[in-house]
Order: structure tokens, then C-alpha cells, then sequence
């Protein structure tokens, strides 16, 4: 393969073994977070919202990568610590001509990323509806219709996660010893250029996605500023107008969805430097583990966030 030889501070077995450490304290750390995300929002009546299902959708998104994809890294990670070679799951195969892992693994978390990205931009439209149309929330913004976005959102991320060796098959999948993941690649005798138009349908799509959502982020928090200017200057007739304006709840959801968008962007933002540059040619291995894991870290940041900004999410994961 064209895997950059890993740098001997990386793959001494002492490095090897506190990486593998890693990916079991993440391991738990997703499956417990996310766990009680979801039976907080699925078991609490006050979240069986629409908010509440799009939250759930992104806890369920973020549980499965702590499900398949890390624990196959630790399986991978322990085998060639015990064989003392790479040569098992490096080798490059033509698309199809037999079954590998990270033929599942690669995509699953592709798709998974993708979910997560789709689900924040769902969640910041509708928190968005909340703030700048509160007459209109109700009516807009319904079970029915949430469930078919999140639907959607599924099928077109997996379907996205996948095109690429559906539409270039010179791109295959295989495990990268300097990333420690599944991840695509072009074959040797393929030069970078010949596959860019595929590999950058990623980035692409991210980053159109989170521009989307930090700018409906940016309206709906300057909405919210001049709200919180109006009942000042309106204190004497703000029952008066209350309905004309979202609720308290709404604004504080509405912010926790832009600190969701902040965390997911900066986290986002190394790998998309490192699919373009890896499609320019270069070859960056410890960046690669770094841009990476940094992604894969941010699958038990949501659970922090809801702990933190939402007192009803508190008192639902005490009661559990």
C-alpha cells in the first residue's frame, strides 16, 4: 500500500499498548455517555419531543461507532501487537475480490460521521423554527415529520459513505496502521488526482452542512439577543407579548445546539485537512492518528454538554 511507515515514537510496543488503553477507556466512555443519553431522552417524557428524537438519533449514531468501529481498532491494534506485523492489514485488494472488515467498518463510520453532521444541521433548523416562527413551531414542526428526516438522514448518509467504491473502483478500503481505522484509499498505481473528485464528496458535503448550520447558529442566537434587549426595555408589558417570543427552554436549547456545533466543527476540522491533503499527495501519519481519534472523541462529548447546559437532562440521568 502507500501507507507512510509509522515513526518509531508511534509504534514502539509501549506506544502501542497506551493506544490500546485509549481505545478502551473511549470505548467505555462512548457506550456508557451515550447509553444514558438515549434512555434519558427515550424513557423521560419531557424530551419524547422532536428535539428529543433528533438527539436520540445522534446518540444512537455516536453508540454505534463505540460499538464497531473502536472495538474493531482494539482488535486489530492487539493482533499485530501479538503477530508483530502489519502485513494482514495493510495489503491493498481489488474491490470485491474478498471479503475484508474494513469493508463494513469503513463505511459504518463514514456513515456515522455523516449522521452526526446531518443530525446537528436537523437539530439547528428546528431550534431555529423555535426561535424565529415560536407561532409557528407547533405546526411546523412535528413527530411525523421528524422521524422522516431522521430517516433520511440515514439512508442518504449511508448511501454517501458508500459511493465511493460504487463510483470509483480504484478506491478501496483497508486498515491504516498510522490512523489505527479503516480507511479509504486509491490503489498504488492510482495517483492522488485521479480520485479527488470522489474522496473530496466528504468534505465537501461536511463542511457545507456545519457552514449551513453555524449560520442559522449565528441568526437564531442574534434573534436571541434582541429578545433578551426587548424584555429588558419591555418589562412592564412582557406577559403582554410573551407569546410572540420563543420560551426560556427554547433559548437555552437553541444555545446548547450551537455549543454542539462549535465542539463538532472543531473536532471535524482535522480530518477534512487531512482528506485534502492526502488527496494533494501528502502523507501524514501521526497527523492522520491525531485527526482521526479527535473525531472518534467526540462521540461521548454530547452527554458532557447536555450534563452541563440542561438541568432536566440532570435530574432524568439521576433518576436512571
Amino acid at each position: 500500500s502507500n501507507q507512510t511507515n509509522c515513526s518509531i515514537c508511534c509504534c514502539t510496543p509501549i506506544n502501542k499498548i497506551l493506544t490500546i488503553i485509549f481505545m478502551i477507556l473511549l470505548i467505555v466512555a462512548i457506550l456508557f455517555g451515550n447509553s444514558v443519553t438515549l434512555a434519558v431522552f427515550l424513557e423521560t417524557k419531557h424530551f419524547r419531543t422532536s428535539q428529543g428524537y433528533l438527539k436520540a438519533s445522534l446518540a444512537v449514531a455516536d453508540l454505534a461507532v463505540g460499538i464497531f468501529v473502536v472495538p474493531f481498532s482494539v482488535y486489530a491494534e492487539i493482533s499485530l501487537l501479538l503477530h508483530d506485523s502489519s502485513y494482514e492489514w495493510t495489503e491493498v485488494t481489488s474491490f470485491g475480490s474478498y471479503f475484508h472488515p474494513c469493508y463494513v467498518i469503513g463505511p459504518f463510520f463514514a456513515g456515522c460521521t455523516l449522521v452526526s453532521i446531518t443530525t446537528i444541521f436537523l437539530l439547528t433548523i428546528e431550534r431555529s423554527i423555535a426561535i424565529l416562527k415560536p407561532l409557528h413551531k407547533e405546526i411546523v414542526i412535528t413527530k411525523k415529520r421528524t422521524l422522516l428526516l431522521i430517516t433520511i438522514s440515514w439512508v442518504a448518509s449511508f448511501f454517501l459513505a458508500v459511493s465511493p467504491m460504487i463510483f470509483n473502483r480504484e478506491i478501496i478500503l483497508e486498515y491504516n496502521v498510522c490512523s489505527r481505522m479503516c480507511n479509504y484509499a486509491l490503489v498504488g498505481r492510482v495517483s492522488p488526482a485521479d480520485g479527488w473528485n470522489i474522496l473530496l464528496l466528504f468534505p465537501a458535503f461536511d463542511f457545507s452542512l456545519l457552514g449551513g448550520t453555524v449560520v442559522i447558529n449565528i441568526l437564531s442566537l442574534r434573534t436571541i439577543k434582541q429578545y433578551s434587549k426587548r424584555r429588558r426595555v419591555l418589562t412592564g408589558t412582557e406577559n403582554q407579548s410573551k407569546i410572540d417570543r420563543p420560551t426560556f427552554s427554547d433559548i437555552k436549547a437553541a444555545k446548547t445546539i450551537g455549543i454542539l456545533t462549535v465542539v463538532f466543527t472543531a473536532s471535524f476540522s482535522p480530518i477534512a485537512v487531512f482528506v485534502v491533503g492526502n488527496v494533494l499527495g501528502y502523507e501524514w501519519c501521526d497527523f492522520s492518528f491525531f485527526s482521526f481519534w479527535t473525531l472518534t472523541t467526540n462521540s461521548c462529548w454530547n452527554v458532557i454538554i447536555y450534563s452541563i447546559r440542561d438541568q432536566k437532562f440532570r435530574q432524568g440521568a439521576q433518576l436512571l
